[in-house]
């Protein structure tokens, strides 16, 4: 399965000046996958599971010299490890902290070995020890699969050059537009974990990949008894349960139990760390960056994948496939979610970016546009829409509050132009920096 992320390791594989590679991201998307795939660009791979090989520990017990700790590799494995040939993949790496510690001293004694790491609840372990390699160690962060990485699994890359290519001058073909707004109605239904995608693309068995997600959802609540002694298993299930209930509107601690907030605040904490939930921060969006207008009391969550989200709501599947799409937008969430994660996909892998809404609320006027993104400079508000024709106050307060210069609007429509608001398809959400008429 190919992942857009392969070209930085690309990237990385030839940099002179390279460091230590760490992929972040949560459970199950890919991770370990990518990298024993990367690894087949090298002469040898050397992989190394800390919750599996318990027996290396000791390796990292000691000063934690890597010329010391990859000769007693070596005897483990039974293999030689030579730089600039060997991948070198340390996985499952929270299992051992001292593991972590090491990766600084391997840029600085050992430049030339390709050394990748990777683990699962790993921004629990690291957040323990911050500063274990700055300057010496960099992220890359892996998230679920974008719409466009699934249609390149599914279709090749024929469909996705077109949406690619497309603009309001050359919308396209009015039957592939329709294959493509079907295409997205599945994605919505099984999201972006890998595991689930594989099973829609070998068997097209839709009701087989939610029984998949609620296995993956079961083995998320087992990880929740790692963070038990943080927040209680019960409390961390009820805040998930209640991002996917709030994910169109401000969060509110007060909508999920009888507990107090600043328990609940913890609970969210622990599943923004885990990967499973992503904050949309209120801006003002007066200038950039707009995270210099954030007001951080106000937010919404938003889950990080619409497949686990569409299980946590128990949303019918048959109505969902059979209903028109301008109405499943106009429903909000599902399409919602999908928007600001493609929106989240689209950013440098070595970022990891904040989601933006803007909200404006007085006794004579309310107004909110869903997301707000920054692109060459510019702050461009979008709005998940329906039909053509509505009126969209939100998008035209703002755009004349902040004077834009034009806004998007995602949507089931085709390409297309009206005034200053861009009428972008709903699946095109993830190509929005790629389109080079946006300006």
């Amino acid at each position: 399965m190919k992942r857009k992320i392969e070209k930085e390791l690309l990237k990385w594989m030839v940099r002179k000046n390279r460091k230590v590679l760490l992929i972040r991201g949560a459970r199950q998307v890919g991770k370990t996958h990518l990298i024993r795939e990367f690894g087949k660009k090298f002469s040898d791979f050397v992989e190394i599971n800390f919750d599996l090989h318990k027996k290396v520990h000791p390796f990292f017990d000691g000063d934690l010299d890597p010329v010391t700790i990859v000769k007693d590799l070596e005897l483990y494995i039974g293999k030689k490890i030579i730089p600039g040939k060997t991948l070198l993949f340390f996985d499952e790496i929270q299992a051992c902290k001292n593991a972590i510690s090491s990766l600084r001293y391997f840029y600085e004694l050992m430049p030339n070995l390709h050394l990748i790491a990777a683990g699962s609840l790993l921004e629990f372990t690291l957040s323990e020890i911050p500063s274990f390699g700055v300057g010496r160690v960099e992220s890359m962060f892996l998230f679920p699969l974008s719409f466009e990485e699934y249609l390149l699994e599914l279709n090749g890359p024929d469909m996705v050059e077109m949406i690619k290519n497309a603009s309001f001058n050359k919308p396209v073909n009015t039957v592939i537009h329709e294959k493509l707004i079907d295409q997205l109605k599945i994605y919505q239904i099984i999201g972006g974990l890998p595991e689930v995608v594989q099973s829609y693309i070998d068997n097209r068995d839709l009701l087989d990949c939610q029984r998949m997600i609620n296995v993956l959802i079961q083995g998320y609540y087992t990880d929740f008894i790692k963070y038990k002694d943080r927040s209680p298993v019960a409390r961390l299930k009820e805040t998930i349960e209640s991002v996917a209930k709030q994910t169109t509107s401000k969060f509110k601690y007060s909508n999920i139990g009888s507990d107090s907030s600043n328990m609940y605040k913890e609970s969210l904490e622990m599943l923004l760390k885990a990967g499973l939930v992503y904050k949309a921060y209120h801006t003002n969006a007066s200038g950039n960056p707009l995270g210099s207008g954030v007001n951080p009391k106000f937010f919404k969550a938003v889950m990080f994948d619409t497949g686990v989200y569409q299980r946590l709501m128990n949303l019918n599947l048959s109505d969902y496939v059979t209903t028109d799409f301008n109405t499943i937008i106009n429903r909000g969430q599902l399409t919602e979610i999908f928007a600001g994660s493609e929106i989240k996909k689209m950013k440098d892998p070595y970022s990891i970016d904040n989601l933006y809404y803007w909200h404006r609320e007085s006794k004579s006027s309310q107004a909110e546009v869903d997301y707000v993104v920054e692109k060459n400079g510019k702050i461009i508000p979008v709005e998940v829409k329906a039909a053509s024709g509505r009126k969209m106050k939100s998008m035209h307060l703002f755009m004349e509050e902040k004077k834009s210069d034009f806004g998007i609007r995602l949507c089931a429509d085709n390409f297309s132009k009206e005034g200053k608001i861009y009428s972008i398809p709903l699946y095109a959400a993830g190509f929005i920096n790629d389109y080079e008429w946006l300006v």
